[in-house]
Parts: structure tokens; C-alpha cells; sequence
């Protein structure tokens, strides 16, 4: 695990108010579950989850009788222990800590790789979807949704209104994953409202999503205070851009 992954282990590991906050979290995993349940998959799948988080997806697809053998991971382990007391640990459902962009997870080949806005969090995101590919049984499915660099366009205009960079995470393009040749690539955005800028920024260390990009520095708390303001100043709506990547594996390949 590199140290940037620790640090956003870390950040996920303290993130005890979740659930409550991760309204935009929850939205996008119940879309990518109705997406999953659509496949044809075989009647008793091998299924990898990366970034399980407290189980907002693995609910969402076990609701749609999505069975199987289950290998539920997440590179925090508060939370694969949250979702492992969320949802029990029947034989057929294993929980396991991974970085799923660095690691390599046991048992597989896998007839569904499944994640939910996480693999943002990856230094190269486009390749360690590439990476995944290999890890599919031939007819197999990977999709997964992360975030596109629209994401979070309103904070950082706030930033460039004073003059200053923003610490949002650089997000993958959307033209790196077209490179991958997806079965399906689907950009959407989703708004979420705000009552004011301190309300945002604790929603995201609520959530575990306030580590910063590499080199960032934090801003001093008067360039901070400028930037709440201009903020609030606009709408105080935030815009995540969730790409949603569709990666097939040819049977007899």
C-alpha cells in the first residue's frame, strides 16, 4: 500500500458518520446495481467487490438476488468491518482488506467485478480498470463508477475566484477509459445542495472524502474564510460527474 492509500484508508477509517452523509454515495450505488442486475449472469456468480465502504452496493445487489460466491473488500478496514456487521458473513460472502489498484485479491476468475466510487481514489485509474480485466472469467463483467473532473466544479471555482488552486483530487478523464474500449461508457451528473460552504466541507470528512490531492497545501484560514464566501456567493451546489465504465471479457478469450 503506498502512502497515499494509507492516508485515505485512514481517512475512511474515522469516517463513522457515513451513512448519514453519503447521500450522492448511495444514489449512484443503487444506479450501478440496477445496471448490474440487467447482465446475464451465471447462476451462481464469483463476485468481487473493491471499495465496499458500509455496503451501500453489496445491499443494493444482494436486494436484487444478485447470489453467488462474494468476495467483499475495501482498502479501510472499518470499513469492510462495517459492512461485514451490516450485512453478516454467510460461507458464501468473504470480507477482505485490499487496495484494490496495487493489490491482488484471492479467488477468482471473477464472473462480476463490481465498484462505487472508488476507484477516484487511484493513481491511475484507467490502468488498474485494465488491470481488472484480467481477473474475469472469460463472459465476464467489470463496472464500476468513479468520478469524472467535472466533479466538484462549483469549489473549484471558488477557489479561482480568489486566485488560488483548489485541493480537489485530479480525476481520470472520461477520454481514458473511452481508450479501454468499453461494452458501455456513461457520463452523468448529479447535484448535491449544501446550506452553506462549512456544511459541505464537513459533509466530506463526514464521509472520509477530504484527503486532498498530492503536493496540495492546506490553505491558511483567511484564504479559506475567501473562498467559503465566494462559494456562497454562488449557488452552494456541488456537481459530481460519475463515469460509469462497462468492461467485458469475451468468452474464449
Amino acid at each position: 500500500m503506498t502512502d497515499r492509500h494509507a492516508q485515505i484508508a485512514r481517512a475512511f477509517a474515522g469516517a463513522r458518520d457515513y451513512d448519514r452523509h453519503a447521500r450522492v454515495q448511495r444514489e449512484v450505488a443503487q444506479a450501478l446495481a440496477a445496471r448490474i442486475a440487467a447482465l446475464d449472469l451465471p447462476e451462481h456468480p464469483r463476485v468481487l467487490e473493491l471499495g465496499c465502504g458500509t455496503g451501500f452496493l453489496t445491499e443494493a445487489l444482494l436486494e436484487r438476488g444478485i447470489g453467488g460466491d462474494w468476495l467483499v473488500t475495501d482498502i479501510a478496514p472499518a470499513m469492510v468491518d462495517r459492512c461485514r456487521a451490516r450485512l453478516g458473513e454467510p460461507p458464501q460472502r468473504r470480507f477482505a482488506v485490499l487496495d484494490g489498484e496495487h493489490g491482488t485479491p484471492e479467488g477468482g476468475p471473477y464472473d462480476l467485478i463490481c465498484s462505487s466510487l472508488a476507484l477516484q481514489w487511484f493513481d491511475d485509474a484507467p490502468a488498474a480498470l485494465a488491470r481488472m480485466k484480467d481477473w474475469l472469467a472469460p463472459g465476464g463483467h467489470c463496472l464500476i463508477t468513479t468520478l469524472g473532473p467535472g466533479s466538484f466544479a462549483e469549489w473549484r471555482a471558488a477557489h479561482a475566484a480568489e486566485g488560488l488552486d483548489a485541493g480537489t483530487p485530479p480525476f481520470a478523464p472520461v477520454e481514458a477509459f473511452a481508450a479501454l474500449d468499453p461494452k458501455d461508457l456513461v457520463v452523468e451528473t448529479v447535484v448535491e445542495t449544501h446550506p452553506d460552504a462549512r456544511a459541505f466541507l464537513h459533509a466530506l470528512k463526514a464521509i472520509g472524502a477530504g484527503t486532498a490531492a498530492p503536493g496540495h497545501r492546506p490553505l491558511p484560514p483567511a484564504a479559506l474564510r475567501r473562498v467559503m464566501a465566494a462559494f456562497e456567493r454562488s449557488t452552494c451546489k456541488v456537481t459530481y460527474e460519475v463515469v460509469t465504465c462497462h468492461v467485458h471479457r469475451a468468452r474464449g478469450a
